[in-house]
């Protein structure tokens, strides 16, 4: 629960660095780099050296990457070599083996080492296409977070993509099966599950990630930290 009469312009447990860049990014979250920024600045509690420049400058750098390599305008192309550089040739995946650690919560973290949460990875994949011309949203899937890649524009033929587990490519009714896996539990499948995720949503579901992973590990006062990032959504 929230703490009763909490500051929210002095933070009690914040890093104050961190929890101005969070507040200053708060207004331009509807932009591709508002978002990526804000969430960068969530890891600046844990991490005040986090450069967000450096971050975008490795962006950046995906992006030309990509760009560099397609010859056609067709979506089909541009996502065939996007899933090439960033999960054939860099790696980029889900960290099984060490899933509830905060870092895959940190921009910063999931850069350097290539390993994140479904949300994290899907950002950071949500951007780097968002380089290349592509139209892509975050889902708010239970359980497991998702991307939603417009095949052509607004006529509403979708394809997922599962960063998490090495880019694989998703129609709907793979996605309930995924969900199912993620949750354990026998879902009634409803569009509500591939709603698309709100920024807001999105740096919410982040902090209440590690509002669990650090409760879970007794660190009560990253809790409150997070918490009162929050109080700023």
């Amino acid at each position: 629960s929230m703490i009763v009469g909490m500051d929210l312009s002095h933070p009690a447990f914040c890093r104050k660095n961190a929890f101005r860049a969070f507040s200053r990014e708060l207004p331009a979250i509807n932009t591709p780099d508002g978002l990526f920024r804000a969430a960068w600045a969530i890891a600046q509690h844990e991490h005040p050296d986090a450069d967000v420049a450096a971050g975008e400058a490795v962006v950046a750098n995906l992006i030309a990457t990509v760009k560099g390599r397609v010859r056609s305008t067709s979506v089909d192309a541009k996502l065939a070599h996007l899933h090439d550089v960033l999960f054939d040739l860099l790696d980029f995946r889900g960290n099984v083996d060490d899933y509830y650690s905060p870092s895959n919560s940190y921009l910063c973290d999931v850069l350097r080492t290539r390993r994140g949460l479904p949300i994290t990875l899907t950002l950071l994949y949500r951007r780097v296409a968002q380089g290349i011309g592509l139209t892509v949203h975050g889902v708010n899937a239970p359980g497991h977070f998702l991307a939603e890649v417009e095949m052509d524009r607004g006529k509403g033929r979708s394809i997922y993509v599962d960063p998490f587990f090495g880019g694989g490519l998703l129609h709907e009714d793979e996605v309930f099966a995924r969900i199912l896996q993620a949750t354990g539990t026998q879902l009634h499948p409803t569009a509500e599950h591939l709603a698309r995720a709100a920024p807001r949503q999105w740096l919410g579901r982040m902090l209440n990630n590690l509002q669990a992973v650090f409760a879970s590990t007794g660190r009560e006062r990253d809790v409150y930290a997070m918490q009162e990032m929050q109080g700023l959504l």
